[in-house]
């Protein structure tokens, strides 16, 4: 699912047809399926499990395992989740006080849609930040390099749509998949994947909704291409709620940031897409076997566990994170050292003049330096403390502060806590 705009537009109503046959092929099930197609030229899979973990981890096994040569399609549906970019940052990206039911309590108290317990998961490929849930199937075509190009599968998935009926379906520019929400304004070539007939071309009509999004992956001898396709979310409405970060005025990060877009929900059953989908990518490798279902069977092949394990693990959601800086006043401003705002009355630190602004220079998960153009040495002294204290262990630290009584250990704990809060750490 998509990173949302504020305002998430309702998808007009488009005739489209349903398939009633289901959407995945008999197929056996496990390690023993697996073990003998992974040397297959064209491979099928379907995944029987939603945990976010194993599916990438079995996505990442298909892409390091399988010959040069071969071409691979997995789909696979997980549990509600939020999924960054490998180089992303998730107090940048995600409201991450919220993820967990038993913490929701502000997006409770705002009436606000609560999902319950969201995890968050940081994957091996590059671009933005995604919502998944059970109505949205992800797809994935891993290939050697030379067939690879950012629209090939893209326009694969827009095929098996418009067969489905979902004649507004496009790929854009961005390589995104979009409905387009124009008045029908002519004829266009049906195998032209990148135009429909409700096309705008001026910029002047209704932006068009995006439901599928992309990221790759691109090795010395694999290309991975994998997407969302939005169907059927329950969701819509509450993911803008987990995707602002209360943090993001106060951080100034490198790494890539995510673009919001418009979303909508196409309005096909998981069945029905997964089934066209594989239709369509048999038709573009004659002779595809019936797919496989897999399962958390898997999790017995070693490399399999491993690779669960550390995406499962903090080390690789957090420390991972490119180097930013966290000031204890909102950023608006290009410069770091601009003054801070007039109607800013609070600081994390209360032995601190509230106007004075703080800077926090966080690399690997850890902080990298602490600084102030405006406080004394004495002062940069007690908080230089906090170097290389690792974001994660905050908690930690803070609990063993609450029983200290010297001043150092009175000057620090609020600025713990505060980080605490503003850096706040999701466990799964």
């Amino acid at each position: 699912m998509i990173a949302p705009s504020r305002g998430i537009v309702k998808l007009q109503q488009a005739s489209h047809k349903l398939l009633a046959s289901g959407g995945r092929r008999s197929g056996h099930r496990g390690i023993a399926s697996l073990a003998q197609t992974i040397c297959d030229p064209i491979q099928s899979y379907v995944s029987d499990s939603n945990d976010p973990y194993l599916n990438l981890s079995i996505e990442h096994y298909l892409l390091q395992k399988s010959p040069p040569d071969s071409t691979i399609l997995f789909l696979y549906t997980n549990r509600p989740c939020i999924v960054i970019g490998r180089n992303q940052n998730p107090w940048l990206e995600v409201n991450l006080g919220i993820l967990k039911a038993g913490s929701s309590t502000t997006a409770k108290e705002d009436g606000q849609p609560v999902i319950g317990n969201v995890d968050l998961v940081r994957r091996r490929s590059g671009g933005g930040t995604v919502f998944h849930d059970e109505g949205n199937v992800n797809w994935s075509v891993i290939c050697p390099p030379t067939d690879f190009t950012r629209d090939k599968h893209a326009e694969m998935v827009v095929r098996a749509l418009r067969k489905l009926g979902i004649d507004r379906a496009r790929v854009n520019e961005r390589h995104d998949i979009v409905l387009d929400q124009g008045n029908r304004n002519g004829r266009s070539d049906p195998q032209d994947t990148h135009r429909t007939p409700y096309t705008v071309d001026d910029g002047a009509g209704p932006r068009p909704l995006k439901v599928s999004g992309s990221a790759y992956k691109l090795t010395r001898n694999r290309a991975l291409h994998h997407g969302t396709c939005l169907l059927r979310s329950p969701n819509l409405q509450a993911i803008p709620q987990y995707l602002h970060s209360p943090a993001k005025p106060y951080l100034k990060a490198r790494g890539v940031e995510s673009v919001s877009s418009p979303i909508a929900n196409i309005g096909l059953s998981n069945q029905a897409f997964q089934k066209q989908v594989q239709d369509e990518f048999a038709r573009m490798h004659s002779g595809v076997p019936a797919a496989i279902a897999v399962d958390e069977s898997l999790l017995s092949t070693p490399e399999i566990s491993k690779g669960y394990d550390e995406l499962r693990a903090l080390d690789w959601t957090y420390s991972q994170t490119p180097q930013f800086t966290l000031f204890s006043h909102p950023e608006t401003d290009e410069d770091p050292h601009a003054p801070v705002h007039d109607h800013l009355d609070t600081s994390p630190v209360p032995w601190l003049h509230p106007k004075i602004p703080i800077n926090f220079k966080v690399q690997h998960g850890a902080i990298l330096d602490v600084g102030s153009s405006k406080m004394s040495n004495q002062e940069l002294e007690v908080l230089s403390t906090l170097k290389d204290q690792r974001i994660q262990e905050l908690e930690k630290l803070t609990d063993e502060l609450e029983g200290e009584e010297d001043d150092n250990s009175k000057a620090v704990r609020p600025i713990a806590n505060w980080l605490g809060a503003m850096l706040p750490i999701v466990h799964v």
